[in-house]
């Protein structure tokens, strides 16, 4: 996913009512810009960290921009805009870097599924039947250590998915659970018991179900965010 034009870059002054971010650009331009996360964010910024933007010249638009890319407190680069995550999926999907999903005939996007009334994120349509992935975004990462985990706030939302997700396997239906690693300097990811022991039960629950789990680490530029490689799962 290549960035056109380039990213701006600026530092961030403070996030706030979760959408709201104040940086000061390059050249001391003070902003208001849009946070495109949902998340807590945790570890993922700091105030007076450089943060990359995107600028919008739409008049309609409230704000002038938004918040794509942060610098860590331990020096890493996250893409904070989780709206990314499924466009660099759907990317390396049709140029067949994720291998284990390779020979789909078709991709469906936002499908609806499941007994609790859910979407998938993307349906795989194979000669031999289908397979049902769903997308979390990863950027929560710790000092000295390169596993990162997921989520990094309590989330029912993603514990119901992976209930979805048990319950298709159980049936017979190929089921995947991706996480897009959306922080560089990784290794591996894992789920982040200590914040949401829930969520790491229902993970592994849907492994014993059948589930496959992925993970994909990106590369992060103000050029441009793709998928390069394969990283270990350690439940």
């Amino acid at each position: 996913m290549q960035f056109e034009p380039p990213l701006e870059e600026g530092r961030l002054l403070r996030r706030y009512k979760r959408f709201l971010a104040d940086i000061e650009t390059a050249s001391g331009e003070l902003l208001t810009i849009h946070c495109a996360n949902t998340g807590s964010m945790l570890n993922c910024m700091s105030e007076g960290a450089r943060i990359w933007f995107s600028r919008s010249n739409d008049p309609k638009r409230k704000l002038p921009g938004t918040w794509e890319i942060g610098e860590t407190p331990h020096g890493r680069l996250a893409v904070i805009n989780t709206g990314r995550a499924n466009a660099l999926v759907e990317e390396a999907l049709n140029a067949g870097l994720i291998t284990e999903l390779n020979g789909f005939t078709n991709l469906k996007r936002e499908v609806p599924y499941g007994q609790e009334r859910s979407r998938i994120d993307f349906r795989l349509d194979y000669p031999t039947g289908v397979a049902f992935v769903e997308v979390k975004s990863v950027t929560l990462g710790f000092a000295d250590s390169r596993v990162a985990a997921f989520p990094d706030a309590r989330t029912e939302r993603g514990s119901k998915h992976l209930r979805e997700l048990a319950a298709l396997a159980r049936e017979g239906i190929r089921a995947v659970q991706l996480y897009c690693v959306n922080l560089t300097d990784i290794d591996a990811v894992r789920p982040a018991e200590e914040i949401d022991p829930a969520y790491a039960a229902a993970l592994r629950e849907a492994v014993n179900a059948g589930v496959e789990v992925l993970a994909y680490g990106a590369a992060i530029s103000a050029q441009e965010v793709r998928l390069i490689k394969r990283l270990d799962v350690r439940l």
